[in-house]
């Protein structure tokens, strides 16, 4: 696997591989793998010739007081891992090369970016849009592929990519999951014995407004207000529980085939978030019942 550190660098090392008539498929990430990132980079050899993951906390998709400066890190064990999954190259800039001091520009994603995670979170989306905008140009990949446990994201990047014709594929794939049905992440890893415990209320909460939808209550209100007091009964403190169109990510008043509950909460300092359809034939088969 070859480490590249700076913007020429992955540029050269792409355009090598491209000249030779061989696909690039980039799977962004901030590091501290864990099975999911893995399986992202598992499916992005199935799509590409070629697996070139980047790894790098971007502070711009951080607010002040949030946890840019305790976000985990693990460099070496990040390596070997996506060595192990089969990636090629490993883009790991420092803040410097992806944002030289007279950096003025960024990309923002208008009403996609204000809607679930932007409302308590109103900078993060143009700091998510402004640095994936920065890794498709530099880097030049055919493909992307991102996990839909972020699924606002994977909408913001998708609208961009449209918005800017950017000539990147985005492809994405679902949530992968603990045993115990925990929607894997990163910050997963701050949690104590008993908040790990709490946590279940995001994948149990899902599988709640399943049961309801399939007692035939489809009416978003009363499934919302059910699984926010299952939530509220786990002691977490509740940013949003919504019931969305999946394309537009408008609220939607009732549950039909469009309809996906999205939560995000915050269980003592850690916010979490997860989402899943509520209609039979959801691909998301992770879910415990």
């Amino acid at each position: 696997m070859k480490l590249l550190y700076t913007k020429a660098e992955v540029q050269s090392w792409t355009k090598n591989i491209q000249t030779q008539g061989s696909t690039i498929c980039l799977v962004p990430t901030m590091g501290f793998f864990h099975a999911g990132h893995i399986a992202l980079m598992k499916r992005a050899g199935e799509i590409a010739d070629t697996v070139l993951v980047s790894l790098f906390v971007n502070p711009s998709q951080f607010a002040p007081g949030e946890d840019l400066s305790t976000y985990p890190r693990d460099f070496a064990a990040d390596c070997q891992k996506a060595e192990s999954a089969g990636v090629e190259g490993l883009f790991c800039p420092d803040v410097q090369e992806m944002y030289p001091q007279q950096s003025q520009t960024s990309i923002k994603v208008e009403s996609l970016s204000h809607q679930l995670c932007g409302k308590s979170r109103p900078t993060h989306f143009n700091g998510v849009a402004t640095v994936v905008t920065k890794l498709f140009n530099i880097c030049g990949a055919d493909y992307a592929i991102f996990g839909e446990k972020d699924f606002q994201q994977l909408a913001v990047i998708k609208q961009m990519v449209a918005d800017l014709n950017i000539p990147v594929q985005i492809h994405s794939l679902p949530i992968v999951r603990e045993s115990d049905g925990l929607a894997m992440s990163s910050r997963n890893s701050y949690l104590t014995g008993e908040e790990r415990k709490q946590a279940l209320c995001l994948s149990k909460g899902l599988c709640l407004g399943r049961k309801l939808v399939a007692s035939g209550i489809l009416d978003s209100r009363i499934i919302i207000e059910k699984v926010a007091d299952f939530c509220k009964d786990s002691a977490v403190s509740i940013d949003y529980i919504a019931i969305i169109n999946k394309s537009t990510l408008d609220e939607s008043p009732h549950v039909d085939g469009q309809a996906l509950l999205a939560m995000a909460v915050k269980i003592g300092k850690t916010r979490l978030i997860d989402n899943g359809f509520l209609l039979t034939g959801d691909k998301d088969v992770s879910l415990n019942a």
